[in-house]
C-alpha cells in the first residue's frame, strides 16, 4: 500500500514537472513573438527622436532613388538602430509647429472616421435589433447579403462605390467616404449575431409588463450589448483610421485626404518626419484600445444573456 502511494505521488509529480514545463515552453514562445510584433512600434517611437541628418545615415539607401526615378541596389547593410545617438525634437517640431500640414491631415482623419464610427453603430444597432425581434424568410435573405457583403474585400467593391457617389454627385466629397462607411454591413452582422443570443424569455417577460419595442430596445438590448458594442467601435475606428484606397479614389483634392495617406508615400520624401508623424497617428488607436481593453475582452467572450 505504501508502495502504492509512493508511485502515485511520483506520477503526480511528474505530471506537475511537464504540465510547468509545458507552461514555461508556451511563455517564452509568447513572449518572443510578443517582442516581434512590439519591435516596429518601439523602432518607430525611439527613430522619431532621431535628427533628420542620423534618419538618413541609418535608412537614407532604403529610400534612395536614381536620377531616373529607380530604386538603387543596397549594397551596404542598413543599420536598425533602437536608441539614437543624441535625442532630438526636431522632428515633433516640425510636424506640430512649423509644418502644419501635417496636423491638417490628421484632423482630415479625425473628421472622416469619427462620423463612420457613431452612425454606422446608430444604423447598425437598429438594423441588428429588427433582424433579432423579427425573423422571415425575406429578412433571413437580406442578412445573407449582408454576410456575402462583408466577405468581399472593399477593392472589389470601390468600382461601384466610385459610381455611385459619381451618380450622387458627391464624388469628391467627404460624403463619398462617410455614406459606404455609415452603411458597411460589418457592424450589422456582428451586433446581430450577439443579440441574437439574449434570451427570448428575457425580451418576452418585458413584453408581459408592458415594455414596448423601443424600451425593450433601449433597455435590454443595448445594455447587454455594451460591450459587443464597444469592441466594434474599436475595431471600426482601426479600420478606418488606416484607410489609404478610399481617399486616394474617392477624393482627388488632397487637402482632405487623411493622413494615413501620407504615411503610405513616406518613400517619396521626407522620410525623417515619417517617424513622428507615424508616432502621433499611433497615439489615438492605443489610447482608444487601452480605454476599450475590457470592453473588447468583454466582447468577444461574453456570449449574451444576463450575468448573475
Amino acid at each position: 500500500m505504501k508502495q502504492q502511494s509512493n508511485n502515485a505521488y511520483k506520477k503526480k509529480k511528474r505530471k506537475q514537472a511537464r504540465g510547468l514545463v509545458k507552461i514555461c515552453m508556451i511563455t517564452v514562445i509568447a513572449a518572443f513573438f510578443a517582442v516581434l510584433f512590439l519591435m516596429p512600434i518601439v523602432l518607430t517611437i525611439t527613430n522619431s527622436f532621431m535628427s533628420a541628418s542620423e534618419i538618413s545615415a541609418n535608412y537614407g539607401q532604403v529610400f534612395a532613388t536614381t536620377d531616373t526615378g529607380g530604386k538603387t541596389f543596397i549594397a551596404e547593410r542598413v543599420n536598425l538602430k533602437f536608441i539614437p545617438d543624441m535625442v532630438s525634437f526636431s522632428q515633433y517640431l516640425t510636424v506640430l509647429l512649423k509644418s502644419p500640414d501635417y496636423l491638417f491631415k490628421f484632423w482630415n482623419s479625425v473628421i472622416l472616421v469619427v462620423p463612420i464610427v457613431v452612425f454606422q453603430l446608430l444604423v447598425a444597432s437598429g438594423a441588428a435589433y429588427g433582424f433579432t425581434r423579427y425573423r422571415g424568410r425575406l429578412k433571413e435573405i437580406i442578412f445573407f447579403i449582408y454576410i456575402i457583403l462583408m466577405l468581399m474585400p472593399y477593392q472589389v467593391t470601390l468600382v461601384p462605390n466610385y459610381l455611385v457617389s459619381d451618380w450622387l454627385s458627391i464624388l469628391d466629397t467627404r460624403w463619398a467616404i462617410w455614406l459606404p462607411g455609415i452603411f458597411s454591413p460589418f457592424a450589422v452582422y456582428l451586433l446581430a449575431k450577439y443579440m441574437r443570443r439574449i434570451p427570448v424569455s428575457v425580451m418576452e417577460a418585458a413584453q408581459i409588463d408592458g415594455a414596448g419595442e423601443w424600451q425593450i430596445f433601449k433597455n435590454i438590448c443595448m445594455p447587454l450589448c455594451k460591450g459587443a458594442i464597444c469592441s466594434i467601435a474599436i475595431l471600426i475606428f482601426i479600420d478606418y483610421w488606416n484607410m489609404v484606397e478610399q481617399p486616394l479614389i474617392l477624393l482627388s483634392d488632397e487637402e482632405m485626404h487623411p493622413l494615413s495617406v501620407f504615411l503610405s508615400k513616406i518613400n517619396e520624401g521626407e522620410v525623417g518626419l515619417a517617424f513622428a508623424v507615424a508616432t502621433i497617428y499611433m497615439v489615438p488607436p492605443i489610447l482608444i484600445f487601452l480605454y476599450g481593453e475590457d470592453y473588447l475582452v468583454e466582447g468577444i467572450t461574453y456570449q449574451g444573456g444576463i450575468k448573475g
